[in-house]
């Protein structure tokens, strides 16, 4: 299984609109980052983890020709905006399942109706077939495992992923224990670590280290970064041996 960071950039991305910071005119390539989503690589099937504004350019800059499945952490429009974007794929392969929490396809069916109609629906517009994601309840993408990680974004219920032994979190501020549970024995964390300022409803650097040391993965990796962060090169060289920050376009070989 290979994963590509497609985007690893917050709600406005990297650089920002308008911004005079030293870091959204770094001329390091790593300093810039579209919004956050994964590509999953198996040997037959793709599988992307939300679907930004930014997903049209993500696909083809990463040189994506199918697409098999797209599983949303949450509805925010960072990582769901993208959605009418998945019609080349629609058009090639039919339906393109969705999974998510019944709240998110809810969402989902007011902001993209003519998506999810059923009625005179416009021949132009892409289908999804839908699957419901809850909580405690594992499910299988083809040979991989998928297990739901409910997290919280301030008062807002998130989905996090662990897929075999690798573990994308996005948009987390709390965790109980007993999702905490459901990550033991990680090669792989990928967790969001939004800048070195507390935050309402991220995590800051500190909170994303202590809770990298608290689960002991093998490695980790940070992402949904903001320009407050800092320089990707100043900041990876303070990060412990296995903890790294993620950049648009790394690819990982995970089992």
């Amino acid at each position: 299984m290979k994963i590509t960071f497609l985007g690893t950039g917050t709600s406005q991305g990297i650089p920002i609109i308008g911004s005079t910071h030293p870091v959204c005119h770094s001329d390091d390539p790593r300093d810039t980052r579209l919004r956050v989503s994964i590509l999953i690589r198996t040997a037959s099937k793709n599988y992307v983890v939300d679907c930004g504004p930014d997903f049209r350019q993500q696909m083809l800059s990463n040189q994506v020709d199918r697409l098999d499945a797209i599983l949303f952490t949450h509805e925010h429009a960072d990582h769901t905006a993208g959605l009418d974007d998945i019609r080349p794929f629609f058009f090639k392969h039919g339906d393109i399942p969705i999974y998510a929490h019944k709240r998110v396809v809810s969402e989902l069916e007011t902001r993209f109706a003519y998506i999810f109609e059923t009625v005179n629906k416009y021949p132009g517009a892409p289908g999804v077939a839908v699957n419901e994601v809850v909580n405690d309840q594992p499910f299988q993408l083809d040979e991989l495992q998928v297990t739901p990680i409910n997290v919280y974004h301030a008062k807002l219920q998130v989905f996090g992923y662990r897929i075999n032994d690798f573990a994308y979190l996005t948009d987390v501020k709390t965790i109980a224990q007993e999702e905490k549970d459901k990550l033991k024995n990680l090669d792989v964390l990928v967790v969001n670590a939004l800048r070195e300022e507390p935050h309402y409803s991220h995590f800051n650097l500190e909170e994303a280290l202590a809770f990298v040391e608290e689960i002991n993965p093998k490695r980790a990796y940070f992402t949904h970064i903001s320009h407050l962060l800092g320089f990707h090169e100043d900041v990876e060289k303070q990060l412990p041996e296995n903890v790294h920050l993620a950049y648009d376009g790394l690819t990982l070989e995970v089992k």
